[in-house]
């Protein structure tokens, strides 16, 4: 993947929710009631078997049981994120916060601020992420999106429970990242679609440099590409001139990326994990290197020249109008070394 190595694997099974999200006990001057604990509880083993019904049926009824106690709303506002019931999660998340004891810091806000941005309340999402504790330039009640939070680079997986795939890109707020990798046509995303993004990372990239990168679990679509996504084979030579094809889509406005480089397999407990991010710092010289995270292009493809396979399997984020012309253009500047074949929309 596009600065960083691109991770792909099968069909989950259900996940295991973590127990630091669900908050049983209350506030220590109120004891909540055995029947809410009982509920609470039930709901979320439903929850972790997919059956939302069942469990927001017990989730009111903790609600209705213990009204004033804030978890009553946090949860009942988690289940709607689950279930991308925007409006209720932001009815019920703003009931959560109102409850709160605490100013600051509360994952009640987080909640809140991805459902204000799944709707494009502006307003609302800025006030979420300043409760939260965030920096978010610009007054509270602007009414445009939150820009320039200089949240840098993350990863993000998308189709978390179908073909799981984890891409590079970059954060626009703390919900959402533009993906900035050309995904795999099995996860039906394309390059330079927005994702929203839950607030637990799954998993982490690091680089030899020591840096370390969240991965975040894709919740939904938030704004598409028009971009499609073509598979083509290429003849290159040499490494350098896969890298010409990159840096001619690159100045372009648009991307190549080196599938045969930039795809591993992993199984999800290796995904979820802390895992090298296989990209090209120092002297690494792996085949699977790719860019520096975040940042797509050439440079972080570095190998001691021993394992190049001429035959490369390329992904190409471009228009239909525009796709042919660049192959044919990367051909011409070196017909000795280069040649393409196969070229194929995909997504």
């Amino acid at each position: 993947m596009s600065g960083g190595s691109k991770h792909s694997y099968g069909q989950p099974t259900a996940r295991n929710w973590q127990a630091g999200i669900v908050r049983i006990f209350g506030k220590g001057r109120h004891r909540p009631s055995a029947s809410w604990r009982q509920a609470t509880d039930r709901a979320f083993t439903l929850i972790g078997d997919g059956r939302y019904e069942d469990a927001g049926a017990l989730l009111t009824r903790a609600a209705d049981l213990e009204p004033w106690l804030s978890e009553s709303w946090f949860n009942l506002a988690l289940l709607h994120k689950f279930r991308h019931d925007w409006e209720q999660a932001r009815a019920a998340g703003l009931r959560a916060v109102a409850l709160l004891d605490r100013d600051t810091g509360a994952p009640d806000w987080w909640n809140v601020g991805i459902a204000a941005t799944a709707l494009q309340d502006w307003p609302l999402a800025r006030r979420a992420w300043q409760a939260y504790g965030l920096r978010v330039p610009g007054a509270a009640n602007d009414s445009g999106e939150p820009v320039g939070m200089d949240l840098g680079s993350a990863a993000v997986r998308l189709s978390p429970e179908g073909e799981a795939e984890v891409v590079w890109g970059r954060r626009l707020d703390p919900a959402r990242i533009e993906v900035l990798s050309i995904p795999l046509p099995s996860s039906g995303r394309r390059w330079g679609e927005v994702v929203l993004h839950d607030g637990v990372p799954h998993g982490e990239r690091t680089t030899a440099a020591g840096h370390t990168y969240p991965v975040f679990d894709e919740i939904e679509l938030w704004a598409p590409s028009p971009v499609p996504t073509w598979v083509v084979l290429l003849e290159a030579a040499t490494e350098a001139d896969r890298d010409a094809l990159e840096q001619l889509a690159a100045d372009a406005g648009f991307a190549a990326e080196d599938w045969s480089s930039s795809v591993r397999l992993l199984c999800r407990m290796c995904s979820e994990s802390r895992m090298p991010s296989d990209e090209g710092d120092g002297e690494h010289l792996d085949p699977h290197d790719h860019s520096e995270p975040g940042h797509p292009g050439p440079l972080g493809h570095r190998t001691d020249g021993q394992l190049w396979v001429p035959e490369r399997e390329c992904g190409l984020a471009a228009p239909a109008s525009l796709v042919r012309g660049l192959l044919d253009g990367w051909v011409a500047d070196s017909p000795d070394s280069r040649d393409w074949r196969d070229l194929e929309e995909v997504c």
